[in-house]
């Protein structure tokens, strides 16, 4: 029986290890295959992105929108419900920070910047409202409501950027530049790192404190585990899903903010490379743990930044490091199926 107990204790933590180990021993054959050395390219990979300055804070510039949009996944998660929609949200973040930036003018810095974060998470808070009224309102899965969603976000910033937004003289479709002020600062001098990956790691705290430590994050919790029992308790289960849903979008909001704000300056027609997927991938991986989904976050961060690192000193494809993250995916997938067998095979019959 304490066997037992310590291997249910263990197995969340060395699930996720293992997935992680399986993808990249994966990886290494994919690496041969393209007739390189899996040890120089895997050196290349994490020593540049996490060891050197400029790389080290490339890593947290990636990381920045991941974890945003990851603490967004998280807390949907908490409620039992699924946000595929932080593409989108990030994008409509974008938008709402773009137009603080353009169009408001003349305030200084200290109230220019909340302000356009306030918008984005404004922005990413009704993109994530949306899906969490027609679910709690009208019953229709969430699910696809997020992910048609994502179509009509990337669509309508790709409208506004080649039309009414588009910057004068722009060779491509992009806005232009947002007021100074409204730009977030460098932490590093010389890199990409901006102030944006602070105020993710604050966000990060908040949400752990709101889940864990209020009455909030029991109802939440209460709603994901059990919708009947809490309904009973007294919880509105409507207000809870709609909520958890405008604050995923919200996150994810500001990560399309902290994109605009703090690396582009401006708003270009691909606002997110994918940003939205890999953290569905995360927030699973880190098992709705919020230090887990930051660690994890920061991995995820290292394999994108190193990723060109290894092309030039490997001669390795970039597109391995994105298949070892989708064998990552793959692997967690197949680890939750088989932690959740053994569950109940270890479950006495009642």
């Amino acid at each position: 029986m304490i066997t037992n107990k310590r291997f249910q204790l263990l197995l969340p933590i060395l699930s996720p290890l293992i997935a992680i180990a399986s993808a990249f021993i994966v990886g290494v054959i994919l690496i041969l295959l393209a007739g390189a050395n899996p040890i120089t390219a895997y050196t290349a990979l994490f020593q540049e992105s996490l060891t050197t300055y400029f790389g080290f804070g490339n890593t947290l510039t990636k990381m920045t929108p991941l974890l945003f949009t990851s603490l967004g996944v998280l807390v949907a998660l908490r409620a039992d419900q699924f946000n595929i929609g932080g593409e989108g949200q990030i994008y409509l973040g974008a938008l709402g920070s773009t137009l603080i930036g353009l169009y408001v003018q003349g305030i200084p810095a200290v109230i220019h910047i909340p302000l356009a974060l306030v918008a984005g998470f404004g922005f990413g808070a009704v993109w994530g409202w949306i899906p969490g009224y027609l679910k709690a309102v009208r019953g229709i899965n969430e699910v696809i409501t997020t992910l048609l969603l994502n179509y009509i976000a990337v669509n309508l910033v790709s409208y506004l950027v080649q039309n009414p937004l588009k910057a004068p003289g722009a060779p491509s479709p992009y806005s232009p530049l947002i007021a100074k002020e409204a730009q977030l600062p460098i932490i590093l001098p010389q890199s990409l790192a901006h102030a944006g990956i602070i105020l993710a790691l604050m966000a990060a705290g908040v949400l752990w404190v709101l889940l864990v430590r209020s009455p909030l994050g029991y109802q939440i919790a209460a709603v994901g585990f059990n919708p009947t029992a809490a309904h009973y308790a007294g919880i509105s289960v409507k207000n809870t899903i709609i909520l958890v849903m405008a604050l995923a979008g919200g996150l994810a909001g500001l990560a399309g903010a902290s994109e605009v704000m703090g690396l582009k300056y401006r708003l270009f027609e691909q606002v997110s490379p994918g940003y939205g997927f890999d953290a569905i991938a995360i927030a699973f991986l880190s098992r709705g743990n919020i230090s887990g989904v930051v660690l994890t976050t920061l991995f995820f961060a290292a394999l994108r930044s190193g990723a060109n690192v290894m092309q030039r000193s490997a001669g390795v494809p970039v597109t391995v490091v994105y298949a070892i993250q989708g064998l990552t995916v793959l692997f967690i997938a197949i680890s939750l199926a088989v932690e959740r067998r053994l569950k109940v095979m270890q479950t006495p019959n009642s």
